[in-house]
């Protein structure tokens, strides 16, 4: 696939100086960009590569001023990184969603509805009163259970795992092997010590533009639904359990688990390894630090969370100085033990 800087420059809303034919049919960094490739300025540390770089295009912030020649087109944008994740996310959605049609065997129910301009991989299956929006893809070995709804330009990547009555919004990302809609982990324990099931008869939201990264899990409901809110991104490997609430875009690093019914307020990080109970709440804006364990509600705004079980990220760091040093503590406290029962002696 090849474009001509200008069009590159017209898809970002930037302006150009240079060659506005020069051809483009890569992207790369800055330091191994060849002709034919584009790459951006962001961070000046990189600026020495600028000059000798081979790329025939460089995205540079409106502000910037070379102080050598450069041989590149300058595509000058407003933010370059941003300019440039922007453009990875058009040829990612250019190449992605040139698959259309249907390969065969693939199974479709004849009371499923399917809209125009979708992909249908070989294998993948689409079960009885399904609704599939315009310029879905759904990759091989795919399973669409019944009732399921699909929005517009999302994508359900080889394998994924669709259980009956999901819902998922416009331009979602579901990659490989995620689940949604397996039962929750309900089971109510019998005078006997053994364990019987409590019937999981809910479902799984996501709103628009969530992106459910491979391998992850996410359990249907008890009753209702577990919701993930518009614009939020869940990891590889990531386990959200029944009833489960995600507020918009909150980013979910890998192997996170959160137990049923807590709920994740709005623009909140959880990295990765973070263990959240059941039934517990984060406010908005709450940053939870890598192998960190949440047992209580958080309820003031914009605090980052650290430890198991985690509390005030200031607080924590002074707590962890001080368990450094718990050794050099013993010592001093056994001297003065020994001095004050020197002391006491007659």
């Amino acid at each position: 696939m090849e474009f001509t800087v200008q069009q590159i420059a017209e898809v970002l809303g930037g302006s150009i100086e240079g060659d506005t034919t020069g051809r483009i049919s890569q992207l790369a960094k800055i330091e191994e960009a060849q002709a034919g490739a584009l790459s951006f300025l962001a961070n000046l540390k990189y600026e020495p590569h600028l000059y000798t770089t081979g790329a025939t295009a460089v995205i540079v912030s409106l502000d910037f001023t070379p102080r050598q020649p450069v041989s590149a087109a300058l595509i000058r944008v407003e933010d370059p990184y941003l300019g440039f994740s922007k453009l990875l996310e058009f040829y990612q959605q250019t190449t992605r969603t040139g698959r259309r049609g249907v390969e065969q065997p693939s199974y479709l129910s004849e009371g499923a509805q399917v809209g125009e301009g979708g992909y249908r991989g070989a294998f993948s299956y689409v079960g009885e009163g399904c609704v599939l929006g315009r310029n879905v893809l759904i990759f091989p070995h795919a399973y669409i259970g019944d009732r399921t709804r699909i929005g517009d330009d999302t994508i359900v990547y080889a394998g994924a795992k669709l259980y009956p009555d999901t819902v998922v919004g416009q331009r979602c990302v579901i990659h490989a092997g995620a689940v949604l809609g397996a039962d929750g982990f309900g089971f109510a324990p019998q005078p006997d010590g053994s364990y019987q099931a409590i019937p999981q008869i809910g479902n799984v939201v996501l709103e628009d533009d969530v992106s459910i990264g491979a391998n992850a899990t996410i359990d249907c409901a008890t009753l209702g639904s577990t919701l993930i809110k518009q614009g939020s991104k869940i990891d590889n490997l990531v386990q959200l359990a029944h009833n489960v609430e995600i507020g918009r875009h909150t980013v979910i690093a890998s192997q996170t688990g959160i137990a049923g019914s807590a709920k994740v307020g709005d623009y909140c990080v959880l990295a990765g390894q973070v263990g959240m109970a059941g039934h517990v709440s984060l406010a908005n804006k709450t940053t939870v630090t890598a192998q960190s364990g949440v047992g209580k509600t958080v309820r003031q705004e914009g605090q980052i969370l650290q430890g198991s079980t985690a509390f005030d990220f200031k607080q924590n760091q002074r707590a962890q100085i001080v368990f450094r040093r718990l050794p050099e503590l013993e010592e001093r406290l056994r001297a003065v033990e020994a001095a004050v029962s020197a002391a006491e002696k007659p």
